[in-house]
């Protein structure tokens, strides 16, 4: 016998409170149902009390119980939004202290910026990890907020993520982040690490004049080392990084080479990010990357990433 069915039974001998309890289910019902659209037309602190911070992103409680009426014909109150919107807060605490899974084949690493105002206004460091597991289903492992990208907090992410779990990692994939390579040897000894082409390959264009780009790239070492020399040596320098991914099937080698897939999410945040203009706290800004995270593992829960579907009894025999 469920909790439900026990109150229904305490309550048949007193009409007041069957009332009572099939008003509060039905506003449970109903806010559950409420829940993913509103969070999703906020995007931002779901929580706030304060009409002030609402109204700093040009949107009141009002004016969203205002949008309810329209597509759900029925009322709710400004408090009635606000107390519904908390219940995201339990649900992102919870996301950043579940049991990860113990092995993911690959892992993304990348940090991406977004407004928010401390004392000041300032554009701060998204970190932002996301993986695909040997049988293709991909998810946000996590994430946290830093003032700027450096290597110590990269550090303590990933070992945050190793202290939820996740214990091997077959491969990890980032751009040039000083200190990076060194701080994935201490966390994860046996995991093989993959320089991103893409930014490898910004990088060179960013350093060469316009007109030579698109010739550098298809004959580089030769035809332009002497001109190019410096380049040419920080190339060479980190060449091993760059062709690790030719090391695993090629079915998946398309996915592997780049940090895109992240980049992808990255994407995703600042488009919604955007119309916000800015985050009135870091807990605002937690949440909401919270709240793409968690609809990004729900759409994705059982889709398989392209290529890792044909080879996934090849990805499993690389762990142990």
């Amino acid at each position: 016998m469920n909790d439900f069915t026990k109150n229904m039974a305490q309550a048949l001998f007193n009409q007041d409170k069957i009332n009572d309890l099939l008003r509060k289910e039905l506003q449970q019902a109903v806010n559950d149902l409420l829940e993913a659209e509103l969070t999703a037309f906020l995007g931002y602190d779901p929580y706030a009390r304060c009409r002030l911070e609402y109204r700093q992103f040009g949107v009141t409680t009002r004016e969203i119980a205002d949008l309810i009426e329209k597509m759900y014909g029925s009322h709710y109150s400004p408090a009635q939004v606000s107390n519904i919107s908390k219940q995201m807060i339990p649900k992102v605490e919870a996301y950043h202290k579940r049991k990860l899974s113990d092995k993911f084949f690959c892992v993304y690493l990348d940090a991406t910026y977004v407004p928010l105002r401390r004392e000041t206004f300032e554009r701060e460091a998204v970190y932002i990890a996301i993986g695909i597991k040997p049988n293709g289903h991909k998810e946000v492992i996590d994430y946290c907020i830093a003032p700027n990208e450096n290597i110590e907090v990269w550090t303590e992410l990933l070992q945050s993520m190793k202290s939820h779990g996740l214990e091997q990692v077959e491969l990890f994939l980032s751009d040039g982040v000083v200190g990076m390579k060194q701080a994935l040897v201490e966390a994860y000894p046996k995991a093989h690490f993959q320089r991103c082409l893409v930014h490898v390959m910004r990088n060179i264009c960013a350093k060469v004049r316009v007109d030579d780009r698109e010739a550098v790239m298809n004959d580089f070492y030769a035809k332009w080392g002497k001109l190019y020399s410096h380049v040419v040596r920080n190339l060479k320098a980190i060449e091993a990084d760059m062709l690790v991914f030719y090391n695993y099937p090629k079915q998946i080698r398309p996915s592997i080479y780049s940090t895109n897939m992240i980049e992808s999410f990255n994407n995703i945040v600042k488009r919604k990010a955007k119309p916000k203009a800015e985050f009135p706290t870091e807990q605002s800004l937690d949440i909401f990357i919270g709240i793409q995270a968690l609809s990004y593992n729900d759409r994705y829960f059982n889709r398989i990433h392209k290529g890792f579907g044909q080879v996934q009894d090849t990805l499993e025999s690389y762990f142990d």
